[in-house]
């Protein structure tokens, strides 16, 4: 649910210059050599996974898709232009009627994906496409390396409650941005409002050490808390003595208690001490929660713990030292001329130096083998074999300008899950190696 659908008020400012100059450059090249009307198909992809990656998760799909649909030049935006002298006069004139009027087909939020696969395919003439580049990349780039870390999280927590906790560590917007991405790529909830105001993503969030300090006694702090938000709630354990802090909290309020959080310290003698000590209080139904700087690799080595949920901030949203999936946007296919019958030619980029990328408006499908597991990310140009047809990848997200296939954000989130689920076992495993299947060309 976004705030559209909550009926609220949001105000989206153009993201026409989340630009940078060299599009607008190779615009007003192109509209001088009579060049920018050509039919142009561009392909975003990474040539390979950021290392310790298995398989990549796609997010930020429906911000794109706000990008694109808010992607005007209004007279403030065109005045910046002019007065930098950053494009002439006709250049100026075609921008200010600028609207996106082609076709965009992408891989469904929540998808995973593969080295070369087409994550998003952009039709339309080169000047409405190449200005798209900049925005669109920042986006995907962004929240398909935070929704990646998040699912490496989600597989370490089994099942596990997770809490996306990291606005006090990122930019104000990357922090909201972080949030979405997290919960498409597994994660339960957020502390941060703005992310549930704008996405209708559920938020907690109780109290830190500060709450206690500022009382005279940890047990005025949590009386406080207790007679402020029910026995439910959760309590901060570990400003002083923890095992002192855990018999006050079960004390105060009483063996309803909610659930207590342990931010610091050994977390895995800890949290058996914790729950040993609750167990012999009578609080058998009181949660568990940490946090303090946790990562996959953290997670992972509590799963023997007694911890009902987990709390990450920093890790998550940097990536987990992965802060971008090196996504790229490339032209693949371009008309001869600006005829609209005019046939597409495959272009890509051949000089020597790791940067190779193949031509052609491909399609992607995943092959699977007996019992449904993915085998193969199979890429190819021209008639899709009828083996894979009903595998077929891509989706239609804008049709002739018009966005197609919005969707709750929930739909993206279970489909991550799915998507998951359908990878071979050594897909959820830490361990570094190749991607978890291989990605084949059929050209």
């Amino acid at each position: 649910m976004s705030t559209a659908d909550l009926g609220l008020p949001v105000e989206v400012p153009s993201t026409a210059l989340f630009t940078d100059q060299y599009e607008f450059t190779m615009l007003q090249a192109a509209l001088k050599a009579g060049t920018a009307d050509r039919r142009s198909v561009f392909e975003l992809f990474t040539r390979r996974l950021p290392e310790g990656r298995r398989y990549g998760v796609v997010a930020g799909i429906g911000r794109v898709l706000d990008a694109v649909e808010n992607f005007r030049f209004d007279d403030g935006v065109l005045r910046f232009l002019r007065d930098r002298r950053i494009v002439d006069e006709p250049t100026l004139r075609w921008l200010s009627d600028y609207r996106f009027s082609g076709d965009i087909w992408g891989y469904p939020e929540g998808e995973v994906y593969f080295p070369g696969s087409p994550v998003l395919r952009v039709e339309g003439s080169f000047a409405e496409c190449v200005l798209l580049e900049t925005v669109v990349l920042s986006i995907l780039n962004h929240d398909s390396a935070i929704a990646a870390a998040a699912s490496r999280m989600s597989s370490a927590a089994g099942g596990r409650r997770l809490i996306e906790m990291g606005a006090r560590r990122t930019h104000e917007l990357a922090a909201v941005a972080s949030a979405r991405a997290a919960y498409v790529g597994g994660f339960d909830s957020t502390s941060v409002l703005a992310a549930g105001f704008r996405y209708g993503i559920p938020t907690v969030g109780t109290s830190a050490h500060a709450f206690t300090l500022l009382h005279d006694t940890e047990r005025d702090a949590f009386r406080a808390q207790v007679d402020s938000l029910g026995r439910g709630t959760t309590l901060l354990v570990d400003t002083y003595d923890v095992a002192e802090a855990v018999r006050t909290a079960v004390e105060v309020a009483g063996p309803e208690l909610g659930a207590v959080r342990i931010d610091s310290g050994d977390l895995l003698l800890v949290a058996h001490r914790v729950r040993q000590q609750l167990d012999e209080l009578g609080a058998h139904d009181t949660k568990i929660v940490v946090t303090s700087d946790l990562d996959e690799y953290a997670i992972a080595s509590l799963a023997a713990a007694p911890v009902d949920a987990y709390g990450v901030g920093t890790q998550l949203v940097t990536g987990s030292g992965q802060p971008t999936c090196s996504m790229v946007y490339k032209l693949v296919a371009r008309a001869g001329s600006a005829d609209p019958g005019a046939p597409l030619t495959a272009v890509a980029k051949k000089s020597s130096g790791g940067k190779l990328s193949v031509g052609g408006r491909k399609w992607a499908a995943r092959r699977l083998d007996g019992q449904g597991v993915a085998e193969a990310e199979v890429l190819g140009t021209g008639p899709v074999p009828d083996a894979l047809a009903d595998r077929q990848l891509l989706v239609e997200l804008v049709k002739g300008g018009e966005v197609v296939a919005r969707e709750p954000l929930d739909a993206a989130r279970d489909r991550h899950i799915a998507a998951r689920s359908g990878l071979p076992m050594s897909a959820t495993q830490l361990s570094r190696g190749e991607p978890v299947i291989p990605t084949e060309y059929r050209m």
